[in-house]
């Protein structure tokens, strides 16, 4: 069977699928062959299965106890394989199956029989997943989980098992998959196991700890007394003391998802591109803690309690906004809060021109560092003025590109809006040769269509120039 790689020793990423039969090596020789014969049907007559070996996109390495399958289409392709084949199992509960999925690099070798053949650290780890689970699990490596996590449909069945110690004690952080009825809901006994063993050591380390502690905590306490009366005594030097406690945790912030109030819903992706920017700024600032933009959007569209906000992200500031956009002008109006009083530290109101939206993005940065009283470095200053494109048309067509890839990810089997997301950014960059930002999305978009529809080597060899 011919393969993905071009000879012996080429190296290519494959998306792996690794199947094994709980309790096998238990059964007698009968019942071994029996369920290997039964659970090859099911495979062989998997979708996903069959187009793969039409297109000669697919290896199958037997392992005695199950088997692997290397896949060459596309990341979905050995988890829908994986769901096939446990309905096809649902009713049949004769084959305790477990299943781990994982994509990586393998290599064409050739085996004993001189046939064409893989091998590589991407299968090794793949059956290291698997070896987490029990039967019924369909387990995923942290890398196939990511990118299931760009899609809607799959984002509510995946669940973190967390990080487990595997065989050479390598550790695997795995997910477990389960929708329609279909994988195993428990927490496999390997990781209980482990979680065990991890909650008895953690309590040996904590009774040490307070065995230290109660030796070094009289005079510890003595001096925490002879503290609290000193400010007590003196209590003009109180308020300067407690305010450099508080500080510690001052330079903390959240930038909530804006609102958009441009008449066309459409623009909403200009109103994402301003919170993406301000969010880029202050990230540039080391002495500021900056909330990642995938945590705050989970406030999108709901109503707000500032307080429990700041608390569950750990911030003492919030920003939020919204942005509304006519013709040749946009309106972004502002607000910092401070959550442990929910007042408004500041409020501020652009009304601009278009091309002056970068100017209103580089305020803003500058008004919340002197708020904060933040220490900024030259190179700091000079990076939260600084611009990818002064190109007011050019930012907008790489804003809407990325939109628009938002939208085929919902729907991975359309190749027509990523067309139109590679077109947008082409004109983006057509506008501006320079901008840096477009060539890194351009870059995105083409091995998205290069995994997901047309597998080209051209469009691969584009994305990587």
């Amino acid at each position: 069977m011919t393969t993905e790689p071009d000879g012996p020793g080429a190296v290519e990423i494959g998306h792996i699928l690794c199947t094994d039969i709980v309790g096998y090596s238990k059964l007698s020789i009968d019942q071994q062959k029996e369920l290997l014969r039964q659970l090859n049907d099911v495979v062989r007559n998997t979708d996903h299965f069959r187009l793969a070996e039409a297109a000669n996109k697919l290896v199958r390495l037997p392992t005695g106890d199950g088997m692997v399958l290397v896949f060459f289409t596309n990341p979905l392709a050995p988890v829908e394989c994986a769901l096939e084949i446990a309905a096809a199992l649902k009713n049949n509960g004769r084959i305790p199956l477990r299943m781990g999925v994982h994509s990586g690099p393998v290599e064409q070798v050739r085996d004993v029989n001189d046939r064409s053949n893989v091998a590589g650290a991407g299968i090794n780890m793949a059956q290291r997943v698997m070896d987490c689970g029990d039967a019924g699990h369909i387990l995923l490596s942290k890398r196939v989980a990511e990118d299931l996590a760009n899609y809607e449909r799959w984002q509510p069945h995946l669940h973190d098992l967390g990080e487990a110690t595997v065989k050479h004690g390598v550790t695997v952080h795995v997910f477990s998959l389960c929708m329609d009825g279909i994988g195993n809901l428990e927490l496999p006994s390997k990781l209980k196991q482990q979680r065990e063993e991890e909650a008895i050591a953690a309590r040996k380390a904590r009774a040490k700890t307070l065995r230290k502690l109660i030796l070094i905590g009289a005079p510890l306490l003595v001096a925490l007394v002879a503290l609290i009366g000193y400010l007590v005594l003196f209590p003009r030097i109180a308020p300067k003391f407690m305010s450099a406690v508080a500080a510690i945790s001052d330079k903390s912030i959240a930038v909530l998802p804006f609102d958009s109030f441009s008449g066309d819903k459409e623009n909403a992706y200009f109103t994402d591109g301003i919170q993406d920017e301000i969010l880029t700024d202050l990230s540039k600032i080391a002495d500021l803690k900056v909330i990642s933009r995938t945590s705050v959007n989970q406030y999108r569209g709901v109503s707000r309690n500032l307080r429990e906000i700041g608390k569950a992200l750990g911030v003492v500031y919030i920003l939020e906004g919204s942005v509304q956009k006519a013709g040749g002008r946009v309106r972004v109006n502002t607000q910092l809060i401070d959550t442990r009083t929910d007042a408004h530290v500041w409020a501020e109101k652009f009304d601009r021109e278009l091309s002056d939206i970068f100017a209103i993005q580089t305020e803003l940065a500058e008004k919340i560092v002197a708020q904060l009283r933040l220490n900024l470095t030259p190179r700091e200053k000079a990076a939260i003025t600084e611009r990818t494109t002064a190109d007011v048309e050019a930012y907008d067509l790489y804003l809407q590109s990325k939109k628009t890839s938002k939208t085929a990810l919902k729907d991975p089997r359309t190749k027509e809006e990523y067309s139109e997301a590679e077109r947008l950014v082409n004109m983006a960059i057509a506008r501006d040769p320079k901008f840096a930002l477009a060539y890194c999305w351009l870059m995105q978009v083409e091995l998205d269509i290069y995994w997901l529809h047309d597998h080209d080597p051209a469009r691969k060899q584009k994305a990587e120039e």
